[in-house]
């Protein structure tokens, strides 16, 4: 397995600058103190993902400067405090066969609070802790770019010896979405424009255990206006064999030859793929030779390092098992 590079660290001298100190308690820069809340959150739902957890969600609420934050509230008592820009969040730690009842406040930069969304009830199913057994696999996913940050998901359904109690949408390896067992569709967004989006799908039964993931799907959101043309590698796949992983792609297409790429395992920069002479023609291959034993789960993506000197953006990733 390749690994990354040494990083050297750099001392640096800290230096006194003057600064320029302003009051605290909601100036708005001229002058004015910000008093006015923002909006009260609204279309929160609450749907159980397990016997220990919820999903909750909201459409964003509004602000005469910004919403830097929400406060999801379980019967009055704060158990989440998250940044204005999430608009969904699970809730972990719950007991079984217990109702419980969620609001969420918007909150601002001057610590100006909204009233509390309308009440949302949900119950968590029973536990079933004799119950080992994962949900099959979902199937057939498939999604559409509705909107410039907006994406829809379908699937058909998983099964399961008890019953599915929902399905866990994930970008990449990190879960952002949950909906129902009954539901085979899911909306994501907030989204950021020009972007390379993977979105896999697992199911979820009570007892918390989870099926493998979907089939990927890789969607891209239309660039920004006055954006370049995106400049992700295409076409990435990620084969295991005895001892290697070999990588085939199509290099992005530019004014210029593109004569290295970053390769990333597991979110992190593990080594520079470059060639020593002439870059080849259409798709490129690497082959990637690894010692960790089988079934090591790698996630693998790659950016190239364009004519002007900067890197672009990332390809889809793909997640493969060791052999």
């Amino acid at each position: 397995m390749h690994r990354p590079p040494t990083l050297v660290a750099l001392a640096c001298a800290a230096v006194l600058l003057p600064v320029t100190l302003t009051a605290c308690g909601g100036d708005d820069g001229k002058g004015k103190k910000d008093t006015e809340p923002p909006t009260t959150p609204a279309g929160v739902t609450a749907q159980a993902g397990s016997a220990t957890s919820v999903h909750v969600m909201w459409k964003p609420a509004t602000d005469d400067e910004a919403v830097t934050g929400y406060q999801v509230l379980q019967q009055g008592r704060e158990v989440k405090s998250l940044p204005g820009s999430t608009t969904m969040v699970d809730v972990d730690g719950l007991k079984p066969g217990t109702a419980y009842a969620f609001t969420v406040r918007a909150r601002d930069a001057a610590g100006n609070v909204s009233g509390p969304s309308t009440a949302v009830s949900v119950t968590t199913p029973a536990a079933k802790p004799e119950d080992k057994k994962a949900p099959t696999t979902p199937t057939g996913l498939r999604g559409t770019v509705d909107r410039e940050r907006e994406v829809s998901l379908s699937w058909r359904p998983a099964t399961d010896d008890a019953r599915v109690t929902s399905y866990d949408v994930y970008q990449e390896d990190t879960r952002i979405h949950s909906v129902a067992g009954t539901e085979t569709t899911a909306r994501v967004p907030h989204l950021r424009p020009g972007t390379v989006y993977t979105f896999t799908v697992r199911a979820r039964d009570a007892a918390e255990n989870s099926s493998s993931d979907s089939n990927a799907v890789d969607l891209t959101t239309p660039a920004a206006p006055g954006a370049g043309p995106n400049t992700a590698p295409t076409d990435l796949t990620a084969t295991a064999t005895k001892g290697s992983i070999e990588l085939t792609w199509t290099p992005p297409k530019t004014d210029g030859v593109v004569k290295s790429h970053e390769l990333y395992l597991n979110g992190k920069m593990a080594t520079t793929i470059v060639w020593g002479g002439e870059p080849p023609a259409g798709g490129a291959s690497y082959t990637m030779t690894i010692s960790d034993p089988p079934g090591t789960r790698y996630s693998v993506k790659l950016r190239a390092k364009l004519p002007d000197g900067k890197w672009g953006d990332f390809s889809a990733q793909r997640t493969v098992v060791t052999r």
